[in-house]
């Protein structure tokens, strides 16, 4: 993978890790339509590290204080239900299914799930799946905060993230959507969707590092080393957009959007343009 190549793929991971619309799609759609193939599943989990880093640098401040007040209540110096400490406890638990999943089941990730015409047929059908979410969102009367995450909710939101291991269905968007179905605002499901997405995605890409590292043929660092550095710079500006744009607006362009790409894939692989 040449310089050029990485930094556009880092553009696009940067744009739309955090937006329903799933980084994971595009890189492997980008890639294939560009004659550079599917970067594979140890590009998109590397380069995510960048966006994460974004989250991390976003977020700082709650995240300081809910890992401080975690240990805290661990030794006993603030109240276990804390609402930081519980929060710690939540991020953790909720990251249990991903975590397992993407364990067991990496064979699988790295080949039958990247499937052009499976990524395709995700994008439709979580466009659905987010826009009725969005709907019954619109008549909660009273929407739930972040405080107020139950801990039958936070393993909810765990599996829906699980979902994110199929490209198509998008990390935020399956997240979200759940947090939408259980009665939060916006606001809050999105907030505790980058905050629960931290471990998934650190853990994932230190994995791949560490497996592409003792590869016998180990890659040319260089390039995705770029693309994840500007991943992050892209992805810094697009959290610091979104977070702005939910709070006044619905997902309705976002499921327009995965309407017509699904489309478009679906034309694309029909006529032989692309090859899933």
């Amino acid at each position: 993978m040449g310089y050029l190549e990485a930094l556009f793929l880092g553009l696009v991971q940067g744009l739309t890790e955090f937006l329903p619309i799933s980084s994971s799609a595009h890189l492997s759609i980008v890639g294939q339509l560009f004659g550079w193939g599917d970067p594979g599943a140890a590009f998109t989990a590397i380069s995510q590290l960048g966006t994460e880093a974004a989250v991390l640098v976003f977020f700082w401040r709650d995240i300081v204080r809910i890992i401080r007040q975690w240990a805290l209540s661990l030794a006993g110096r603030v109240p276990r239900d804390d609402p930081d400490a519980r929060m710690g406890w939540l991020v953790i638990i909720g990251s249990l299914p991903i975590g397992v999943l993407g364990y067991t089941l990496q064979d699988w990730i790295e080949t039958d799930l990247r499937s052009l015409w499976l990524t395709a047929t995700m994008l439709l059908v979580f466009a659905l799946v987010i826009f009725a979410a969005d709907r019954f969102a619109a008549r909660v009367l009273r929407p739930r905060g972040l405080r107020q995450i139950t801990w039958r909710d936070g393993i909810l939101y765990g599996l829906a993230q699980s979902m994110a291991l199929i490209p198509g269905v998008s990390r935020s968007g399956g997240t979200i959507a759940a947090g939408l179905f259980m009665g939060y605002s916006r606001e809050t499901a999105a907030r505790y969707s980058f905050l629960l997405a931290i471990p998934a995605v650190i853990g994932s890409g230190l994995f791949q590092v560490a497996k592409l590292s003792d590869a016998a043929t180990p890659p040319v660092w260089g390039p995705i080393v770029a693309a994840t550095v500007l991943a992050f710079v892209v992805a810094l500006a697009v959290i610091a957009w979104f977070m702005r744009y939910i709070s006044t607006h619905t997902f309705t362009p976002f499921v327009i959007y995965r309407i017509g790409l699904a489309l478009l894939l679906f034309a694309l692989l029909g006529t032989g343009v692309l090859v899933a």
